[in-house]
């Protein structure tokens, strides 16, 4: 396949089939619905311009994430807000303990996640829930393998000691009451 330029139909149909994971990784990345959709857009209307840049088509997904990760840098240097990311509340109806408990369990999640550095939430979002190889996450950051390697590994011990300690929290504070019929 040719693509000439960004306006093949060809490449703007496959660019679309990827909008899902890349809203989803910024949103891990940002933690702002809004901020993810800006990058989600500005990185789909980079890719458009440079579409003559792809070399390979097997590699259009790696190519995307890499010109995420570039406007993500981009958009953190201009707004200076590493450390500031703002706070979000995830909305739930609630339908009995079990959403209450799933709810608590998700909030901690993302907080744990949030308490993260940036360069670690990255790592952990394209391996984790974009499915990136750490081969293509080090190609995508443009930063060595074994890199990607501690920086994964610090990032997961992390997750794991934030999140015993909301298990810990969780079996000290009280148990759930069962109803009796």
């Amino acid at each position: 396949m040719r693509i000439l330029q960004g306006r093949s139909t060809q490449f703007r149909t496959r660019l679309a089939g990827y909008w899902d994971d890349l809203y989803r990784v910024a949103y891990s990345w940002c933690h702002d619905p809004q901020l993810a959709s800006d990058l989600a857009q500005e990185t789909s209307l980079k890719a458009m311009r440079n579409a003559h840049s792809l070399k390979q088509d097997g590699a259009m997904k790696s190519w995307l994430f890499s010109i995420m990760h570039n406007c993500w840098c981009d958009m953190c240097r201009r707004r200076r807000e590493f450390s500031e990311l703002q706070e979000h509340h995830l909305v739930y109806e609630e339908d009995g303990e079990d959403d209450v408990y799933r709810r608590q369990i998700t909030q901690k999640v993302h907080a744990a996640i949030e308490k993260l550095k940036p360069e670690q939430r990255e790592i952990v979002s394209l391996v984790d829930l974009a499915a990136f190889s750490y081969q293509e996450v080090a190609n995508i950051l443009d930063i060595p393998l074994g890199t990607v390697m501690s920086r994964l590994s610090r990032a997961r011990t992390q997750l794991r000691e934030h999140l015993q300690e909301f298990q810990q929290s969780k079996t000290t504070r009280c148990n759930y009451v069962r109803r009796v019929k």
